[in-house]
């Protein structure tokens, strides 16, 4: 049996000086929960597709992680989550916008796939189908971090003082996985809360099939993290399949040059998971560091957080 498996919990993160060991190991150990929570599925037989949820909800769960208990304020002191999965199998892929109250907006996204027949939903339509899934819901408590609220206050005292910093952590924060099971199948979640301070009712790439989410078993799964906006623009996922289908790249090669070059070039500090239907595994940033972890059947689990 063979399989593989990538996790990303978000990029842009602390600078180095102000990662305690503690924190870091605290880093690790969620990002290795989160691989071991899709792993046990692959090891099992189970489809890529159930794997990758599997991980994103253990990202969800862990406060640490900008997405489910963990997710940022907007500037009004709301959140507001984004999700999205996809199937390489055959394209099905379902996506939620600007909710709250789930306990792991993973699951929204996949019961808008199951459930109905559309794509992507938002705010009080999405939260229906939700609660018709029977999913877990919870209140502002579970999803309260001080550490998020303070951001927030640091973020708006400094907008009004018009000395706001250009700090890439504030404008990042997504969680993700990519797998490929051992019948060849691969696919892609992703979860986040945006942007701390972000404008009210603001979507980001997570949702958006091509942007920061995309699963083709004839290309790759590929998972996003950054500045959002330019990854929509650049049709970040969509265009590191492209150049596999039309140009000939591997994926490396591709992954590469998307995050190097089209959004490095263009403001879109952040990076990527992503797989291809042989497994192979890339993990490409243009910040200073990207949370992220990897698995293959018969290998051990490997987090990073820096280069090096």
């Amino acid at each position: 049996m063979t399989y593989s498996l990538a996790v990303h919990g978000g990029a842009g993160t602390i600078l180095r000086a102000r990662m305690t060991p503690e924190l870091e190991a605290a880093y690790h150990a969620g990002l290795a929960r989160a691989l071991e929570a899709g792993r046990a599925v692959l090891a099992a037989g189970g489809p890529a597709l159930d794997a990758v949820t599997a991980s994103v909800m253990a990202l969800e769960d862990e406060p640490l992680f900008n997405a489910g208990r963990g997710a940022v304020y907007n500037s009004d002191g709301v959140q507001e989550m984004d999700a999205c999965l996809m199937d390489g199998r055959d394209r099905r892929v379902g996506a939620v916008a600007g909710i709250f109250g789930p306990k792991n907006p993973i699951l929204a996204a996949r019961a808008v796939m199951e459930r109905t027949s559309h794509v992507l939903m938002m705010a009080d339509g999405a939260l229906k189908v939700a609660r018709e899934a029977g999913l877990a819901f919870a209140d502002r408590d579970y999803f309260f971090t001080e550490s998020r609220w303070k951001a927030l206050q640091d973020t708006l005292a400094m907008r009004a003082a018009q000395v706001e910093d250009d700090d890439p952590a504030r404008r990042h924060g997504t969680v993700g996985a990519v797998a490929c099971d051992s019948a060849g199948n691969i696919a892609a979640a992703t979860s986040t809360g945006g942007m701390t301070a972000k404008t009210p009712g603001r979507i980001g790439d997570t949702p958006i099939v091509g942007g920061g989410t995309f699963a083709e078993n004839a290309t790759c799964a590929v998972s996003g993290t950054g500045h959002g906006e330019v990854f929509i623009r650049w049709c970040a996922a969509h265009e590191i399949a492209a150049r596999m289908r039309h140009a000939g790249q591997s994926l490396t090669e591709a992954a590469d040059w998307v995050v190097m070059r089209d959004l490095a070039d263009h403001d879109g500090s952040g990076g990527l998971i992503a797989v291809d239907a042989a497994g192979n595994v890339t993990m490409p940033f243009n910040c200073d560091g990207m949370y992220r972890g990897k698995i293959v059947a018969g290998g051990p689990a490997q987090t990073f957080i820096y280069r090096d």
